[in-house]
């Protein structure tokens, strides 16, 4: 009876030790304001107020991406429009006049945030920023993510927008269903040549796209409002995860934030991939006996 009693007892802690670590990373532990991880099912694995609106930054732009895509051809060339030129961007800037391919532009709208070269796509495909915007909240409605608001088509502080990080992993799943945001996402390097031979070279701001083998790609974004935001999808052996981060402090905490999701969802799915052993009546009875 004291060898069942302790084959028993072995076995629960086997499991605790297997189920504890994962649920034992309380949601203050993430340093974001928000932040939810799910497999390639939709299940949840952890989420931090995965619900709460919160600005989005230039995450906005994977929707923007995605409605260029479903109405304008890639190889459009594109002039930049003197309004286009003015909106407050990092370098680098585009220039009034300047033609670029609707796939350069998207490029500088994914892999570096060019708050431009999303007006220049949005009034490329509608006619006006105003107009584009309305196809983006019916992009959200058709994706699902029915707690999100896009007031621009860059993120930039400007009206009433937000999302949530539930939101936003759905919306990451949708654009990496278009292999060209696929492919752009998973860019780390590309050169960009204008009409007047103007060549602009970018590096992808994801920065684990560049430490990570598993990172299939992500869209960062910040301003002073959103801080720093994040989403991307990670392959794992049994299909990807989406981890999405609202509101870290700091680039290196939304990377830490990232890195941590990444470490729950895969020891929550290695739980799933471990073959326990079966314990029948017959196998206890037989032990107690002994």
């Amino acid at each position: 009876m004291k060898h069942t009693y302790i084959i028993i007892a072995a076995m629960v802690l086997v499991l605790l030790s297997r189920v504890l670590p994962a649920a034992a990373a309380p949601q203050q532990k993430i340093p974001a304001k928000a932040a939810i991880v799910v497999d390639s099912s939709g299940e949840v694995l952890f989420a931090k107020y995965p619900d709460a609106k919160l600005a989005p930054a230039s995450t906005v732009k994977l929707v923007t991406a995605m409605v260029v895509i479903d109405r304008l051809n890639p190889a459009l060339k594109v002039k930049i429009s003197r309004n286009a030129g003015r909106v407050r961007s990092i370098q680098p800037r585009l220039r009034p006049d300047e033609e670029v391919t609707v796939s350069d532009l998207l490029h500088l709208a994914l892999m570096k945030s060019i708050n431009s070269a999303a007006v220049a796509l949005a009034e490329a495909t509608a006619g006006s920023e105003k107009d584009f915007v309305t196809l983006m909240n019916q992009k959200a409605t058709e994706i699902g993510a029915d707690n999100t608001l896009f007031a621009n088509a860059s993120g930039l502080p400007k009206g009433t927008q937000y999302t949530t990080a539930s939101d936003l992993a759905l919306i990451l799943k949708a654009a990496l269903s278009y292999p060209l945001i696929r492919d752009i996402l998973g860019t780390k390097a590309y050169l960009i040549r204008t009409t007047e031979g103007r060549d602009i070279f970018l590096e992808n701001s994801n920065d684990l796209l560049w430490q990570r083998d598993n990172m299939i790609g992500g869209k960062t974004g910040y301003t002073g409002n959103a801080r720093h935001c994040f989403v991307c999808a990670i392959n794992t052996d049994r299909g990807p995860l989406f981890a999405a981060v609202l509101g870290a402090r700091s680039r290196s905490s939304l990377w830490r934030s990232t890195l941590m999701l990444e470490a729950i969802g895969m020891q929550k799915e290695s739980l799933h991939r471990v073959d326990m052993p079966s314990y029948s009546e017959e196998t206890v009875h037989a032990v107690a006996s002994e």
